[in-house]
């Protein structure tokens, strides 16, 4: 390349190939791209122009060049347009970097010093939840969980958090594997009362422990979705009964439910209205 073109290279665009015009066709574009992805059976050219309110002839100009570099193509029989591969590439290698235990860490920091108490991030593994990150209380008496420790489902509230959104086949395969033996007093031990607790678990988005894996400590959790809608991981704040009595315990329920909840936003995954999947009884 000369001197005169490597010049020319580096200076910025001329009038008529302004900076603020790449940007606006690249949102422009972008946006076709988000319509597309959220209507897989694809988009005709006009209905997609209307939902972006462009015309349709600078929303055609703009997915030929998206279709150009293998972003989106065009049914070639019902004319209609969709995402392509590469897209699908993109969406999939975002899934495939993301590390939920890393990005969950610093809103566990934040429950502890919203809540004073302590807050750990676990996950399903068969029949048990093992815990792999915590953010200790700052208080003398305080919940302690040593990380890769293991609960039963039933019996925690990250479990019952993670339990309340398996589908009827994965429940009862957890129950025979497992069964419902008490850990305290207090613990569900039969599958109609777990069935009533975790219906109460979707329909409120958080799961409560009133002592039914340790005596005197108190838990609430909430479930982290992935892209599907289904459990990843659970969040969750302890505390002693006596800095977390019931009337606490909702008001804790509802900051852990909004804290997961950005978590799996931020995880790209959704949160499901109400899936209702474990039967009542």
């Amino acid at each position: 390349m000369s001197e005169v073109k490597r010049r020319t290279a580096g200076r910025p665009p001329g009038p008529g190939k302004s900076a603020s015009g790449h940007s606006q066709s690249l949102v422009r574009g972008l946006n076709l791209l988000e319509r597309l992805a959220a209507t897989p059976g694809g988009l005709a050219l006009s209905e997609l122009a209307e939902m972006v309110d462009l015309a349709p002839s600078t929303t055609h100009r703009l997915l030929q060049a998206l279709q150009g570099q293998g972003f989106v193509a065009q049914d070639s029989e019902l004319g209609v347009w969709k995402i392509d591969v590469k897209t699908f590439r993109i969406g999939n290698s975002f899934l495939e970097a993301r590390d939920f235990v890393a990005t969950s860490r610093p809103f566990l920091r934040r429950l502890t010093a919203q809540t004073g108490e302590t807050a750990n991030l676990g996950i399903r593994d068969g029949a048990t939840a093992v815990f792999l990150a915590q953010s200790e209380s700052p208080q003398m008496m305080r919940m302690i969980t040593r990380l890769g420790s293991r609960a039963p489902l039933h019996a925690s509230g990250v479990g019952k958090a993670l339990m309340a959104w398996l589908p009827d086949d994965e429940f009862e395969r957890v129950l025979a594997e497992r069964g419902l033996s008490r850990v305290t007093e207090n613990t569900l031990n039969s599958p109609e009362a777990l069935r009533a607790n975790l219906a109460e678990v979707r329909r409120q988005g958080f799961a409560c422990d009133r002592e039914e894996h340790a005596i005197g400590l108190h838990c609430v959790a909430a479930c982290l979705h992935d892209e599907h809608g289904t459990p990843l991981a659970a969040i969750s704040v302890s505390g002693p009964v006596a800095r977390i009595p019931e009337a606490r315990l909702l008001e804790l329920g509802e900051l852990v439910k909004q804290t997961a909840s950005e978590i799996t936003a931020r995880l790209g995954g959704r949160v499901p209205a109400d899936q209702g999947q474990v039967a009542e009884a």
